[in-house]
């Protein structure tokens, strides 16, 4: 198993919580820190070899500190395509930012509208996608007939 973590510890409080991270993860697996190079982490994983990515959305964040939107997308699709010319299974988490109030701030709205779009796309790509809510996951093409 490999656990490519994208957080970054830019502050005392995320430091805290990269840890207790750390803590809970099991010993066997490997561990890589990719905040922003997502794309290198997912070529160097073996053909054989599970992967967790945890989480596209400290990745998109890091990520809109110096890129423009276009940069993003542009990456997202790397990453899409990187999974999808690995043999093993990939899993990806992510947060849907989108189902609350609409952010006050432009740079809130940028964020929000960037993870939907990354959200979606990964989804499309995926052989399957679920919403864990409560700590129960829906699979979310059980709704496609009702949407």
């Amino acid at each position: 198993m490999r656990f490519i973590a994208t957080a970054r510890a830019d502050d005392e409080e995320m430091a805290g919580r990269i840890d207790e991270h750390r803590r809970h993860r099991p010993a066997g697996w490997t561990v890589v820190e990719a905040p922003i190079d997502l794309e290198t982490e997912l070529q160097a994983a073996s053909e054989a070899e599970t992967v967790v990515v945890d989480c596209v959305t400290l990745w998109i964040s890091n990520l809109m500190v110096k890129r423009d939107d276009d940069t993003i997308f542009r990456l997202i699709d790397s990453a899409i395509a990187s999974i999808g010319n690995r043999g093993a299974e990939t899993i990806v988490v992510s947060n849907e930012v989108g189902s609350g109030l609409v952010p006050m701030h432009p740079v809130g709205r940028r964020f929000r509208d960037i993870q939907g779009r990354a959200n979606q796309s990964f989804a499309s790509a995926a052989d399957a996608a679920y919403l864990v809510l409560a700590g129960k996951a829906v699979r979310l093409s059980d709704f496609e007939h009702v949407l």
